[in-house]
């Protein structure tokens, strides 16, 4: 039977601004998302055998039909029709819990992956729209270009040019519950997001739009997650900033020398997960 097998990226956010709450509970948001080449490896394989199985082997990280990369494929295999087996195989490359939108990017490759292998012929828009329902994170990932994000992360904008930057992820180990932190986040009324530009040119661009409004909720109750913006600074960053709902921080480097020197003093003085990675 027909196999793929695709790299799953993992995002940082340059900007997390939270303007408001819906009454169904979500938040709307506007973020400047980027992908990075940190990726989870998946193997996607159609089967004669019927049903849908998922083996990660990665500690809190579910195997079955709690995996959201399950969902995806159930997605897909109910607009197919068909009686088929899909087997999906994820190394996991990317922390979870961790605010790099691991989980949501797989989603996303099994999504546009089983497109290809059913022959179902689905739009990227179509894909999205199925996506967002499974997580907020996944259109981005479909999407494939450095986004302005809004509304719950759906509303996607590509970004007229951003430069190619190295960047250190630091993650202690921590896993962050992306619920709890919504939850806990206080909130003043709706509010106007500022106004951005479209284009940037230089890594002092995007250090100039980096905030996160979820890093206060987190910082607090995780004192080290914002202990690590201060040791990336000293490491030599340029501009630092915590990952979505936490617990990794990302630090932007000037070069790929400076990064990778630094995720690896970090790595061996902490033994904490760091690791250089450059922007896609």
């Amino acid at each position: 039977m027909k196999k793929l097998q695709l790299k799953a990226p993992a995002k940082v956010n340059y900007r997390l601004d939270v303007l408001g709450k819906r009454p169904n509970g979500y938040h709307d948001l506007r973020m400047i998302m980027q992908r990075v080449d940190l990726c989870d490896d998946i193997e996607l394989s159609l089967s004669d055998v019927p049903g849908i199985r998922v083996t990660c082997g990665k500690a809190g990280v579910p195997d079955g039909p709690d995996n959201i990369a399950w969902k995806a494929a159930d997605a897909l295999l109910k607009i197919s029709g068909r009686e088929v087996g899909i087997d999906i195989n994820i190394a996991k490359n990317i922390p979870s819990g961790a605010g790099l939108g691991g989980g949501s990017s797989d989603a996303a490759s099994v999504l546009m992956g089983l497109n290809e292998l059913l022959e179902l012929g689905l739009t990227d828009e179509r894909l999205r729209e199925i996506g967002v329902k499974l997580g907020a994170d996944v259109p981005f990932f479909i999407f494939k270009k450095t986004a302005f994000a809004e509304g719950i992360g759906e509303e996607l904008t590509a970004l007229e040019s951003v430069p190619t930057l190295w960047i250190v992820l630091v993650n202690p180990g921590i896993h962050c519950s992306t619920a709890w932190v919504y939850q806990n986040l206080q909130l003043t009324g709706c509010r106007t997001a500022a106004i951005l530009a479209n284009s940037y040119g230089t890594l002092e661009d995007v250090c100039g739009i980096l905030s996160n409004d979820l890093e206060a909720v987190t910082f607090k109750k995780y004192p080290v997650v914002g202990d690590l913006k201060e040791m990336l600074i000293a490491s030599g960053a340029r501009g630092s900033l915590m990952c979505g709902s936490g617990s990794t921080v990302f630090g932007l480097f000037p070069d790929e020398k400076s990064a990778k020197a630094a995720a690896a003093e970090i790595a061996k003085k902490h033994d904490w997960f760091a690791v250089a990675v450059q922007t896609l």
